[in-house]
């Protein structure tokens, strides 16, 4: 018997929230070891496209008329603009913003400030793109949000009076999660399915960064170690950050927004700051600290909250506006 939308959208969502946990905790790690925050960006985006672009000529080429030609010379199966807004935002600019940021502030600031500000975005840029309101409950939660994304980053700008790096790395984890709910609000505008979605953002990302990181690297404008890297971690990464993160749960998460709704979608990963934030005190002796954990409670208790109020999200029109065009 099929699975009803919403099971299938449940599903999504501990599929999701898992992999999005193992991302914060992997991603702070790899900060100790070879690979420069760009490299880990080509190295996640060639290890998903090994997968996702020759599955995108096939829909192309063979899926039949649903699909169209595509664009990107067939490896996206989308027209070439939901493809390159959606991949500037979801494909290149999230890939490199989500690494760099660990490598300046520790993994229990990335679990806050990244799946917990990603609600914030999600509801703001809902408005103006989805034409969705802002209620009194909906303002309430992501004020909690914002609350407690201030409580762990105005430490780290308290640092920077004494040379810290910290705030660095929480301003770039804001700005990864602002990249990211847009690709979210931009997928739910453009009504599109998770996997067609997934390697558009791939194919545009991969097209986009490897020349100009082949190029920076090449004349030495891009920090790169990636020839010194052993060939274990490079494999790992992209088995994990390529197949794991970006294929499994790229399909996931735009299933969540199928079924949730944008906004809702960015909720739902509640768990994702705490289980984090826990996995980097248990994993990688990271102390969490009393901001730590007073943001984490703002910020899941915000979420949460926002889940209660959000409303019954309807199936997004094929036609329209939402259309991909």
């Amino acid at each position: 018997m099929p699975l009803s939308p919403r099971a299938v959208g449940t599903l999504a969502a501990v599929v999701t929230v898992a992999l999005w946990t193992g991302f914060i905790i992997v991603g702070r790690a790899s900060a100790a070891h070879t690979l420069s925050p760009f490299d880990l960006a080509l190295v996640r985006l060639l290890g998903a496209a090994v997968v996702l672009l020759p599955w995108g000529l096939w829909l192309t080429r063979r899926g039949g008329p649903a699909h169209g030609r595509g664009s990107l010379w067939g490896l996206s199966p989308l027209p070439f603009k939901p493809t390159a807004l959606t991949g500037l935002f979801g494909g290149l600019l999230y890939s490199v913003l989500c690494y760099a940021g660990f490598f300046f502030a520790p993994a229990a600031h990335g679990s806050v400030l990244m799946p917990g500000s990603l609600p914030l975005w999600a509801g703001f840029l809902a408005v103006p793109l989805l034409g969705e309101r802002l209620t009194r409950m909906r303002v309430l939660a992501l004020a909690c949000i914002a609350l407690g994304g201030a409580v762990v980053g105005g430490a780290g700008l308290l640092t920077a009076l004494d040379g810290g790096a910290v705030w660095k790395g929480d301003a770039i984890f804001v700005c990864a999660a602002f990249c990211w709910s847009m690709y979210s609000v931009l997928a739910r505008r453009f009504a599109l399915d998770p996997v067609p979605a997934t390697i558009a953002i791939t194919a545009f990302g991969v097209l986009c960064y490897a020349p100009l990181f082949a190029l920076g690297a090449g004349l030495g404008w891009l920090p790169s170690h990636l020839r010194a890297a052993p060939w274990g971690e490079i494999i790992g990464q992209a088995l994990f950050q390529g197949v794991g993160v970006v294929v499994v749960a790229g399909i996931t998460f735009v299933a969540m927004i199928q079924a949730f709704g944008p906004v809702r979608t960015t909720m739902l990963t509640a768990l994702v700051p705490g289980l984090s934030a826990l996995g980097a005190v248990a994993l990688l002796g990271e102390p969490l600290g009393w901001n730590g954990v007073a943001g984490l409670v703002l910020v899941t208790g915000g979420i949460l909250l926002g889940v209660r109020a959000a409303p019954p999200v309807p199936p997004p029109a094929a036609s329209g506006e939402n259309a991909v065009t």
